[in-house]
């Protein structure tokens, strides 16, 4: 169950009423690479396969879906295990990672031991995709649509991929922008889909770990409803990514690489 009715009292104008409102689920998910936990998110409990993927693409654990040879989902009392296994050499990669770790860490920067490690230069996307104002619209509305958890709650975000010949390949939704984005990396990669020639759409705002994020992807086109940071505009630059943010129904803006989009 992803959302439940909750009970509650409704103030307006006209006075008070008894109600239920609709609320998104969350809950402790450990993510666990050879048996050992690399993170702990709270997240909303759905699409954890996809998560447990996208997490370790995103994160540089793994560089492919293949290096890892197993993956499964356990629930308990206490909340939810990913549990993943990888192979030689992304095994031993991590665990000589895990032995530089200083410490716990949490959502955003996981696993992050250094401040050279949170600023760590972003990899730099291909070329060839371009969009126009015509694209943006229908990618953002079409973004809409598929926000079931976000249209009962109002307290959901979404990453989706979109494509000028096919529309909305893919879109996840969770209670963390992070988990969101993840989640979609982990559902194309596992359907073997590339992010080339498409559009990356975030309901979220902006910040430096959703462009590394987006750079591991490979998207070059980010498309995201609220503002970015200056840090995020900066890391989206030396990735090659082209920035479109406070994207709405009247217009958007570009920060950077403006260069892919036309009309």
């Amino acid at each position: 169950m992803i959302r439940a009715a909750i009970p509650r009292t409704r103030w307006t104008a006209a006075g008070r009423e008894a109600g239920l409102r609709d609320l998104p689920e969350e809950a402790p998910v450990a993510l666990v690479h050879d048996a050992t936990t690399t993170a702990v998110m709270m997240a909303t409990p759905a699409d954890l396969e996809d998560f447990g993927v996208g997490f370790s693409l995103t994160e540089g654990l793994v560089a492919a879906p293949d290096e890892i040879t197993a993956l499964e989902v356990s629930t308990g009392d206490l909340g939810i295990e990913v549990r993943m296994w990888l192979r030689q050499p992304a095994s031993a990669a991590l665990a000589a990672r895990r032995r530089r770790l200083a410490g716990p860490t949490g959502c955003g920067l996981c696993g992050v031991d250094s401040l050279a490690e949170a600023v760590r230069p972003p990899r730099r996307v291909g070329d060839g995709a371009v969009a126009g104002p015509a694209d943006i619209r229908a990618a953002l509305a079409r973004l809409a649509t598929a926000q079931a958890l976000g249209q009962a709650t109002r307290a959901a975000h979404a990453a989706g991929w979109w494509t000028r010949p096919d529309g909305l390949v893919a879109a996840r939704e969770d209670v963390g922008r992070h988990n969101a984005l993840d989640k979609l990396a982990g559902a194309l990669a596992r359907a073997g889909t590339p992010a080339r020639d498409g559009l990356l759409a975030l309901t979220s705002r902006v910040s430096v770990e959703m462009v590394q994020k987006a750079a591991a992807l490979g998207a070059q086109i980010v498309v995201a409803v609220s503002a970015p940071t200056v840090l995020a505009v900066r890391t989206a630059e030396a990735a090659g990514i082209t920035l479109v943010a406070v994207a709405r129904d009247d217009g958007f803006e570009v920060f950077t690489r403006p260069d892919r989009i036309s009309g």
